[in-house]
């Protein structure tokens, strides 16, 4: 009984989980828990709120609704320089020398503008999605306390960055987390 809590208590640590003094103590190997049997751990799948929840769907759209914008701007400039490459190489031979050298730096420095714009729109858009999800994730830290307290979990962990490797479905509070969640977000009319 004494390791498999001391490695739970090693996980609560390494995700920078707040315990409470009394159950912080690990035991020694020769002293007893400190902390009551009664004691609850739970975990939930974060990715799995964030896919789930009504906010971090609407949160997904709102970034897909964004990428597609981009996505139409890029093809735009696809198409522009699909038609300079191909009236450089349909009437290249018959431009004169300054004429097609000058054709290619303006499709040269238009391909690096689009490289450019490419890179931008993907910074973007992980910033909005940084942002987006951080919303998130601050709302969901509060629902996570008051389920916790509610239902009586003394530790709460994140099941893939605390590297549960046994988790019995009963000690899964996701979708309670879910609901909750839900409940909580005002409603938005369509």
């Amino acid at each position: 009984m004494k390791q498999p809590y001391r490695a739970v208590m090693q996980a609560a640590v390494l995700v920078g989980l707040a315990v409470s003094p009394a159950f912080a103590q690990a035991p020694g190997p020769s002293a007893a828990p400190t902390a009551p049997a009664n004691h609850r751990i739970a975990y939930i799948d974060v990715q799995r709120v964030l896919a789930r929840s009504s906010a971090g769907v609407a949160a997904r759209e709102q970034l897909e609704r964004e990428k597609a914008g981009m996505q139409r701007e890029m093809e735009g400039k696809r198409q522009e320089l699909e038609k300079l490459r191909d009236e450089l190489e349909k009437k290249g031979s018959l431009m004169t020398a300054d004429a097609r050298r000058e054709k290619q730096e303006v499709f040269e420095r238009k391909r690096r503008d689009a490289a450019r714009l490419m890179d931008d729109f993907q910074k973007e858009l992980e910033k909005k999605e940084q942002a987006l999800l951080q919303r998130v994730l601050q709302e969901l830290s509060g629902v996570i306390d008051r389920v916790g307290k509610d239902r009586g979990f003394y530790l709460i962990v994140e099941k893939r960055g605390a590297s549960v490797l046994y988790a019995s479905p009963d000690a899964d509070l996701t979708d309670e987390v879910i609901r909750a969640y839900d409940q909580q977000a005002p409603k938005k009319s369509p």
